[in-house]
């Protein structure tokens, strides 16, 4: 009996020592979020991968282009929250002495019928003026709309004028539908982004995602997410 009982101790001590081995294994395997010392958890298996399309030279981007940190930003230019957040976000790249700079792409929503015309004009003006023209374009817009379909048809030329571009020109782009699947592609973009809304703000840290700013945030929101991100 002495005998049997020394063979069930040691078959028991076997099984624990297998367990506590396959359970170092396992741990040494997983790898828990990133967390940092405002307890922000970062998991970035739960963000979205902005690697569909990673951010290009021709993009429309405002402040330093090799910015470790940049914000890109997925808006309608007929979204009242995006009206908001337009603001915020100029602030945020004036106040980062050239650590931040912001990328706009268009996600013009289905129910703001005037939004993705008004997406493709300002396409047109980009086309003519470039990047500033493009930024003073989007910037006019946002100032003189009242959003959810508010604004007149008649401002989208009556804008160009506005910044100083030839307005027959931008009127025979904007007719052609020149820009169409270049908004279109900023759309399939978004969505494979995982965007389901505006304003819709992924923050890439040396061209990985490292957070998201979901909606209009206010800037002092903004700015513990980038000082977060900036570790």
């Amino acid at each position: 009996m002495e005998h049997i009982k020394n063979q069930k101790q040691i078959i028991s001590a076997i099984v624990v020592a297998a367990f506590i081995i396959a359970a170092a294994l396992l741990l040494k395997d997983s790898k828990p979020p990133r967390q940092n010392d405002d307890n922000l958890i970062i998991d970035n298996t739960t963000l979205p991968s902005a690697e569909n399309r990673a951010v290009g030279i021709d993009e429309h981007i405002v402040g330093n282009p090799n910015a470790q940190i940049i914000i890109l930003e997925y808006s309608d230019l007929e979204c009242p929250f995006c009206k908001t957040f337009h603001g915020t976000m100029h602030q945020i790249v004036e106040n980062s002495n050239g650590k931040v700079a912001w990328v706009y792409r268009h996600y013009p929503l289905e129910f703001h019928t005037k939004a993705f015309a008004e997406a493709e004009a300002a396409e047109c003006a980009w086309d003519q003026g470039g990047n500033d023209a493009f930024w003073e374009y989007v910037d006019r817009i946002f100032e003189i709309t009242p959003s959810n379909n508010g604004l007149d048809t008649a401002k989208l030329s009556e804008t160009a004028e506005y910044i100083g571009l030839d307005v027959g020109a931008f009127k025979t782009c904007l007719a052609s539908g020149k820009f169409k699947a270049k908004v279109d592609a900023d759309i399939d973009a978004g969505e494979k982004d995982g965007v389901s809304g505006t304003p819709h703000s992924i923050i890439l840290k040396n061209g990985k995602v490292v957070d998201t700013i979901n909606g209009a945030e206010p800037y002092t929101a903004v700015v513990k997410k980038l000082n977060a991100a900036s570790r």
